[in-house]
């Protein structure tokens, strides 16, 4: 079984390992179903969806009308206006044939005009703040990808008090001085207000660029069992740190395998072998 950790300050014990539901973002039905069976063998309590992963509200949908209290549930919206964020919710909620989510995050936050907007007048932090008075979310959080997203983040959380935040983090990044120092203030920020701090990309190898692939995912990940391992031990070795899976349902078993082990210790020379290895280079620019 997979080790829990308290959820930021929400009261929840999630493993510290979440489903990210990207990855059944065009799957069929009954390998979602084949997957959720997989993540409940290992005792995954906490899935992390959004109404822009395709079709996978829809495909957790029929499977959490059955298993609804079993999870800790969150979902995203894109959109940046109050009534845009509150008809997408509706969405979500027919989707996933729920009444509530435990978690309602705003997905990739990372354009400054678009930030502006969402947590100005009229933006999508009013919808959110509504939601969570009419019941039908229980927390609120932020999201993003690239370099300048921890940045971002201190700000929104210096703007509002979010429950969560979600952003990129894994050895070849920390090598970035900035953005190291950028996570490291918001990691600070988590720790004194009781804020769960998710990571996503913890097995970018690099952009795919123009090689032909089939994964599903948008970055090249790992694939080797070994170098997973690596990298899901260096993740989950930091405490505070969730670890959201890869978009992918191939990938996922190895992920899970490692993540459900006793723990052991991964070095920075280990992680600066496996770089050179493999000639990993950083994800964002």
């Amino acid at each position: 079984m997979l080790p829990q950790a308290p959820f930021g300050r929400t009261g929840h014990l999630s493993t510290r390992t979440i489903f990210g539901a990207a990855a059944f973002y065009s799957i069929s039905q009954a390998d979602a179903d084949r997957t959720l069976d997989l993540l409940m063998r290992y005792g995954v309590n906490h899935i992390d969806t959004a109404a822009s992963y395709g079709e996978a509200e829809v495909r957790l949908g029929p499977w959490l009308k059955h298993h609804r209290q079993e999870v800790f549930l969150a979902t995203k919206t894109d959109k940046r206006t109050r009534l845009a964020a509150r008809e997408e919710l509706h969405r979500s909620l027919e989707r996933l044939q729920t009444d509530s989510v435990d978690l309602w995050q705003m997905h990739n936050l990372a354009d400054p005009q678009e930030w502006q907007v969402a947590l100005g007048p009229g933006g999508a932090l009013e919808a959110f703040i509504e939601a969570r008075q009419a019941g039908l979310v229980r927390f609120l959080g932020v999201t993003g990808h690239g370099l300048n997203i921890a940045a971002l983040h201190r700000q929104a959380l210096e703007r509002f008090d979010f429950d969560a935040v979600l952003l990129p983090w894994n050895y070849v990044l920390q090598q970035n001085p900035r953005y190291a120092a950028d996570f490291e203030a918001v990691r600070t920020i988590c720790r004194e207000r009781g804020v769960a701090l998710q990571t996503i990309k913890s097995l970018a190898r690099g952009g795919w660029g123009d090689r032909p692939h089939t994964q599903t995912t948008w970055y090249e990940p790992l694939t080797d069992q070994a170098d997973i391992a690596l990298a899901v031990r260096w993740t989950l070795a930091q405490p505070e740190l969730f670890l959201n899976t890869t978009a992918d349902i191939e990938i996922l078993p190895k992920i899970l395998e490692v993540a459900s082990q006793p723990r052991i210790p991964v070095s920075a020379a280990d992680m600066q072998a496996m770089v050179e290895r493999l000639g990993m280079t950083p994800l964002f620019a």
